[in-house]
């Protein structure tokens, strides 16, 4: 898949407390609610764990032409052709992930301030992840962006940009003239009854954003 076909539009970011069993299953709903792309993010497991569960998904969303994403762990994206890596701005500089991986994996950085988006962008990003726009669970140490922020970023770059952190079925309207190329969810879809409907709610949102 190109680079220039990825559709961002609904990104789903995994939770890692979740076995590889019901892990594939939860995707598999979602992908067919509207899922358009996975990140598989594994902040506390060990190295074997991850590459476990990104081989397993790597095989399913590939049948589903569905893009995986390996949150920072470029050996794992590397070790199961990954289609892409995200990185945050702890982890290795972009311009030295560029080197590491294939010319055709994306890269999408996680940015909080127009600064770190900028930066980004000239350093060959594909896609920045924006956030966090409200107050999130699954990352404690997230820096609740300040109001307008994520409009000002949209509006000061060329390359995608996903909103992320807190985006529920309840406030993703409130992104709906932002700007953004997509929205990033995890418990909203992970957390769900029906993975699937939950999904197929949330696309239904966004199909409509400007």
């Amino acid at each position: 898949m190109k680079k220039s076909q990825i559709d961002l539009s609904l990104y789903l970011v995994t939770e890692e407390s979740i076995a590889i069993e019901d892990l594939t299953k939860i995707i598999a709903e979602a992908v067919s609610g509207g899922v358009s792309i996975v990140q598989l993010r594994e902040k506390n497991n060990s190295s074997l764990s991850f590459y476990k569960k990104a081989s397993a998904l790597k095989q399913l969303l590939h049948e589903l032409s569905i893009p995986l994403i390996i949150n920072d762990r470029v050996d794992i994206a590397l070790a199961v052709g990954a289609d892409g890596v995200h990185i945050g701005q702890d982890d290795l500089p972009l311009p030295v992930i560029k080197q590491l991986v294939p010319d055709n994996m994306i890269i999408g950085v996680s940015v909080s301030t127009l600064e770190e988006a900028i930066e980004a962008e000239q350093n060959g990003a594909d896609y920045i992840g924006v956030g966090s726009i409200f107050p999130t669970k699954t990352k404690q140490d997230a820096t609740l962006m300040a109001n307008g922020e994520l409009e000002k970023i949209c509006r000061s770059i060329s390359i995608p940009a996903v909103a992320i952190g807190g985006i529920t079925a309840e406030n993703i309207t409130s992104l709906s003239e932002s700007g953004v190329s997509g929205t990033a969810v995890v418990s909203a879809i992970m957390n769900a009854n029906s993975p699937q409907s939950a999904a197929e709610f949330l696309l239904s949102i966004i199909k409509d954003f400007k």
